[in-house]
């Protein structure tokens, strides 16, 4: 890697580049600084995670977890599972050929359950393999914590389509 530091010389003409001085090349030293900015965002990633109710007050916090059913415990963890840790659950839906957005209109609490359980899914990496392979609609069953329900779902569904 060449790198040129740009000094600028100032003439009458005015500021020109000048690129005649070699940048000194430290590897070894970039490897490492860059090592230590990947841990710092990482932890600030994690740490804006695990305070992202750190704004609400106690009594808020008590209020959301209220609405969602769940206790201000089980919110914190929720929470702390990141932005898109039910994004699997979707993705499912929609390898089992089911609209996410029609569940969720027509049974958001359904949909909230499907979301809760998939955040504290602790088969992911497989899920998230057979949902590559497009095996999921096969396999679901030995791995989703959401399997009896959507079970229910499509057994419900089908009820409905033949009346």
């Amino acid at each position: 890697m060449d790198a040129r530091w740009d000094i600028l010389i100032l003439s009458k003409e005015g500021a020109m580049p000048h690129r005649d001085i070699q940048q000194p090349n430290y590897p070894v030293v970039e490897t490492l600084l860059n090592s230590i900015a990947g841990w710092v965002n990482k932890y600030r990633e994690v740490l804006g995670r695990t305070n992202d109710l750190g704004q609400c007050s106690r009594d808020e916090v008590m209020q959301i977890a209220k609405d969602l059913g769940v206790s201000a415990i089980e919110l914190r963890e929720l929470v702390s599972k990141g932005p898109h840790a039910a994004d699997l659950v979707q993705k499912m839906l929609v390898a089992l050929n089911v609209d996410p957005k029609a569940i969720a209109n027509s049974n958001p609490l359904v949909m909230r359950d499907l979301q809760r359980l998939c955040i504290t899914c602790t088969d992911k990496k497989r899920c998230a393999s057979e949902l590559a392979k497009g095996t999921a609609a096969a396999h679901f069953h030995d791995f989703c914590p959401n399997a009896l329900t959507l079970d229910a779902l499509f057994t419900e569904q089908n009820r409905s389509v033949k009346h």
